[in-house]
C-alpha cells in the first residue's frame, strides 16, 4: 500500500485514500476522459470536474445537450462517492437544469457528500458556469464490495 496510507497514525490519510481512489477510476474511465472532462480536485467526500461544451455537445437549440451536463454531474458523483476507498456506484440521480449552457462554455460540476450510512450514500452537485448555476444533481449511491485501496496495493 501507499506509504502515505502506511504512514497514518491513526488509520489511511483520508486525502490519501480520496486521492488513490480517484486515481484508480480515471484510469479506465474511458468516458469522462472521452469527453475532454478534467478532474480538478478529490478529497474525502467531495470531488469537481471541468469540461468544455464542445460543437458535438450542443443541440438544436444552440445549447449544451442535457445529456454532457448530466454526464458532467455524474462523473462529480462518481468519484466523490468512491473517494473514500470503497467502490460505489449510481443507485438513483436526478437533475434539475436552471439555465442554458453555450458552445465554448467550461463548466465545473462540485459535488459533496450529504449524507453517507451503512452501503448508502447521498451527494449533490452543483453545475456551474462561473457564478451561473447551469444545474442542480442529486444523486444516491450504493457500494458494492471491493475497494480502491486493494487494488492501489496491487497483488
Amino acid at each position: 500500500m501507499s506509504e502515505a496510507l502506511d504512514d497514518a497514525p491513526d488509520g489511511p490519510d483520508p486525502d490519501a485514500v480520496a486521492r488513490l481512489s480517484a486515481d484508480g477510476m480515471w484510469a479506465g474511465d474511458r468516458a469522462s476522459r472521452g469527453l475532454g472532462m478534467q478532474l480538478v480536485d478529490v478529497g474525502p467526500g467531495y470531488a469537481t470536474l471541468a469540461m468544455e461544451i464542445t460543437p458535438a455537445m450542443t443541440n438544436g437549440h444552440d445549447t449544451a445537450h442535457g445529456g454532457f451536463i448530466f454526464a458532467l454531474a455524474d462523473s462529480a458523483f462518481a468519484f466523490a462517492c468512491n473517494s473514500r476507498g470503497d467502490k460505489a456506484v449510481a443507485q438513483h440521480c436526478d437533475v434539475t437544469f436552471v439555465r442554458p449552457a453555450r458552445l465554448g462554455d467550461r463548466l465545473v460540476a462540485t459535488a459533496h457528500e450529504v449524507s453517507r450510512s451503512g452501503r448508502s450514500g447521498i451527494y449533490d452537485v452543483n453545475v456551474s458556469r462561473g457564478d451561473d448555476t447551469i444545474a442542480e444533481f442529486r444523486g444516491h449511491s450504493r457500494t458494492i464490495g471491493g475497494s480502491w485501496l486493494d487494488e492501489a496495493s496491487g497483488p
